[in-house]
């Protein structure tokens, strides 16, 4: 079994008095898609927010490749190798495609291997090939997320964060980003997925967690939680 790439235990994490996250624990193992599914409001996005720097944990504590995070400032946890392609995709408009790419890989400095990552995301991504020069607030809603996708890419993360990545899309379009999400786990990209199409993502996924009122009260493999009869009717839509 491969080594665990993130631990996390016991985090909490509040606004004020109010507590979003109340004790979550799992790990998320190299190559694998794990992911968390939940209503609005269950503490996922919380999570991911804590885990990239931006939202300071009450308690608990979060590791990354053996190393400790707490207090690790959003900036050098992208360093660090995990990167964070947040809900509401937060493009830059006024930039181009590409210059919204490049920003990805802006901690890389002058890395010689960089053209060679942008052309990957380009053939990932075939549409942000075409639109390059254009503005990216002029993008589709689609678009922007194989932007955000592709920008988070290009700091060629250890583990990639996606949080609500086919949010708002057409059908056609979320079938597109969620084909992106499982050529990236054949490729061996490591993936946290926070997602509300749960039997897509639970499709995806090695391992899931079902999360609720800031707490994880259901986990197991992704055909197991495919198969609870709970999970089918709260979050599947299924009698």
């Amino acid at each position: 079994m491969s080594a665990a790439l993130l631990e996390v235990e016991d985090l909490r994490v509040a606004y004020g008095k109010v507590e979003a996250v109340k004790g979550v624990s799992f790990t998320v193992r190299e190559g694998q898609v794990v992911t968390l599914i939940g209503a609005n409001g269950a503490g996922k996005t919380t999570t991911l927010h804590t885990l990239s720097g931006l939202l300071p944990p009450a308690a608990g504590r979060v590791r990354f490749a053996g190393r400790e995070l707490t207090g690790v400032p959003a900036h050098r946890v992208v360093a660090l190798g995990l990167a964070h392609s947040p809900e509401g995709r937060h493009i830059f408009p006024r930039l181009t495609v590409e210059e919204n790419l490049l920003l990805g890989a802006y901690l890389r400095g002058k890395a010689p291997d960089i053209a060679d990552d942008l052309e990957r995301v380009y053939v990932l991504f075939d549409r942000l090939r075409e639109r390059r020069a254009q503005a990216a607030g002029t993008l589709s809603g689609g678009e922007q997320q194989m932007l955000a996708m592709g920008r988070a890419l290009m700091c060629r993360p250890r583990l990639l964060m996606l949080d609500e990545p086919s949010m708002g899309l057409s059908p056609l379009m979320m079938k597109k980003i969620m084909a992106t999400v499982a050529e990236l786990k054949a490729t061996g990209t490591t993936i946290l997925l926070v997602e509300q199409n749960a039997r897509a993502a639970l499709a995806l996924a090695d391992h899931g967690h079902v999360m609720e009122t800031g707490r994880i009260v259901l986990s197991g493999t992704g055909t197991e939680l495919l198969h609870d009869e709970s999970v089918r009717k709260a979050y599947l839509g299924e009698d």
